[in-house]
């Protein structure tokens, strides 16, 4: 009975040490941070160049996914690829527990195009096929984060234009069974460039 326990015991400390590790610390990361990524993504992840993502407020589960997926060849980008190719596993948990607790700052929409934009985002375009996206980042753009969707509110609107031709045309494929790509295939400019607007002062 005591040896039971003992074993029971041990068992379930390794349990928690090893979530304790595959959650990340947050303070290496944020000195990591401060050394790698604040030039591109900003004081806090919260990033000036409007081409260069937001990545405070991020889920950590799609931030360790995107840095994997760079580091494993999987998505590509002459910046961000030789950046993420020298970290380790641990680096890579450090960075999403940083980012992912930081406040993110939230952007303002064209109100020119909001409308569509917010029609696109909420309804899609029944004619065409282009599907809701909150259908899958929700209704105030938080994502899922199981399901490894990216909490896309406040995101910048470049940023969002830019990713979503990427995925349109083929030239990121990175996205669980073709979901975005699949999304994105119907979608025209016009329509881009409104919902990227509408996401950029969505605030979940």
């Amino acid at each position: 009975m005591t040896k039971n326990w003992l074993i029971s015991i041990s068992v379930a400390m390794a349990l928690v040490s090893g979530a304790a590790q595959a959650a990340g610390d947050p303070t290496a990361g944020e000195a990591k941070a401060n050394t790698i990524c604040m030039a591109c993504h900003g004081p806090q992840g919260n990033s000036i160049i409007p081409l260069w993502p937001k990545l405070a407020g991020q889920h950590p589960d799609y931030i360790k996914k995107q840095l994997m997926d760079f580091k494993a060849g999987h998505r590509a980008n002459e910046q961000m690829t030789p950046m993420a190719m020298p970290l380790t596993d641990q680096e890579v948990l450090d960075l999403a527990a940083y980012f992912s607790s930081q406040p993110k700052t939230i952007g303002t929409a064209d109100p020119a195009v909001a409308s569509l934009g917010e029609s696109i985002y909420r309804w899609g375009n029944p004619e065409t096929g282009v599907p809701a996206c909150s259908g899958c980042h929700g209704p105030a753009g938080q994502g899922q984060s199981l399901a490894k969707f990216p909490l896309i509110a406040g995101q910048h609107a470049d940023y969002t234009k830019q990713t979503l031709t990427h995925f349109r045309e083929g030239l990121r494929a990175n996205d669980p069974n073709g979901m975005m790509r699949g999304a994105a295939a119907r979608i025209s400019d016009k329509e881009i460039e409104a919902v990227a607007q509408y996401i950029q002062g969505l605030s979940n």
